[in-house]
């Protein structure tokens, strides 16, 4: 039986001196111990839980504790230092870490839900907005909405063109690689034009829209979270998914349709530019070949996924942006989260309608 009489002040500043005494307190093969506290002046919860420390490694030796003489005073210390006591990692189960792996996927799944819930819940505000806004239309703000179609649309012309140039004259150059192998250069043609109409051009001003636009709405909105602008807004009686939201939203959703077209165009004309320049096509047959390889339905594919792809790009930069609180670590944050997350559901907005296009035969 082990019995132990603690005496004098257990307080921060001998802290280093009582944890190297009770350190060397041997407990091997103690079954029952007592700690007598009715000495014991002053206690912090420094000094319960060294304390506690040494009951921890008692109790999981297997041996019994009473306490005798614990103050009133004291008593909450050492309780909560009891309630902050962890398991010996040696006692955990040789599982743990498949647990652990389980339990991270599970808080990531239910993580997910939630945003996809909240967003949802956005998305239904600002069609709610829109058809409010469109059953008076004088509430419009036009001249915003004309403002931001110039930011997202025109201003993204060059980067848009460019880019779509440059992966043009890829396509074309690796189709052509392949394709001369089996005697059937011309249909890099085809190739060309059904992936740039169909995927490649609508995808491409997506993904350079959300990086550009879709970041840019939600620094702007954090920062007028930071600001406290939102809340003057919304002191003054006014909504700021009408006046902040909704005016982005219709931009884009204007803008991206025909950023489509142009980066189309872009795109066909730099795939041209190389197949007129390394395969022995004029640009007469590859102009034939294009009109007959490309129909109005493949035309007409890529653009209906454009405004669908700009009103995600939209709803997830402004809801990121009014989800800034009062830092600018957090405009950085959900910027880079508008960005990813706009990203993602682009992504799996195409797959959707890859899938339905495939059900539906077209």
């Amino acid at each position: 039986m082990l019995h132990l009489r603690a005496t004098g002040s257990w307080l921060i500043n001998a802290a280093t001196g009582l944890g190297s005494k009770l350190n060397n307190v041997a407990t091997a093969g103690t079954t029952q111990a007592t700690f007598d506290l009715s000495n014991m002046t002053a206690l912090d919860s420094t000094g319960a839980l060294i304390l506690q420390k040494l009951i921890d490694r008692l109790e999981v030796g297997g041996c019994s504790v009473e306490i005798d003489g614990l103050r009133d005073e004291h008593r909450p210390l050492l309780d909560y230092a009891a309630s902050l006591k962890k398991a010996d990692p040696l006692t955990e189960p040789d599982h743990y870490p498949l647990l652990a792996m389980v339990e991270r996927l599970g808080r990531g799944a239910v993580a997910a839900c939630h945003e996809a819930r909240n967003l949802t819940n956005f998305l239904g505000m600002a069609v709610v907005s829109a058809f409010r806004n469109l059953l008076n239309p004088g509430q419009i703000r036009f001249v915003s909405v004309i403002s931001h179609i110039e930011q997202t649309g025109l201003n993204a012309l060059p980067i848009v063109g460019l880019l779509s140039f440059l992966i043009g004259v890829v396509l074309a150059f690796q189709g052509a690689d392949q394709l001369t192998r089996f005697g059937a250069d011309i249909f890099t043609v085809n190739l060309l034009g059904v992936s740039i109409f169909r995927e490649m051009g609508v995808l491409l001003t997506a993904i350079v829209v959300a990086g550009r636009s879709g970041s840019a709405f939600a620094a702007e909105l954090g920062t007028m979270q930071v600001n406290q602008e939102v809340d003057a807004m919304q002191t003054m009686g006014l909504d700021p998914v009408d006046i902040l939201v909704l005016p982005r939203m219709l931009a884009l959703v204007i803008a991206m349709p025909l950023l489509t077209v142009f980066a189309n165009i872009m795109g066909v004309a730099g795939g041209g530019l190389m197949v007129v320049l390394t395969l022995d096509i004029s640009v007469a047959q590859f102009v034939e070949r294009l009109s007959s390889a490309v129909s109005t339905q493949t035309f007409w594919i890529g653009i209906i996924k454009a405004p669908v792809f700009g009103l995600l790009i939209a709803l997830t930069g402004c809801r990121e942006g009014l989800l800034v609180t009062g830092s600018a670590e957090s405009v950085g944050i959900h910027t880079t989260r508008a960005v990813v997350i706009s990203l993602f559901l682009v992504i799996v907005a195409d797959a959707g309608f890859s899938i339905l296009f495939s059900v539906l035969g077209i």
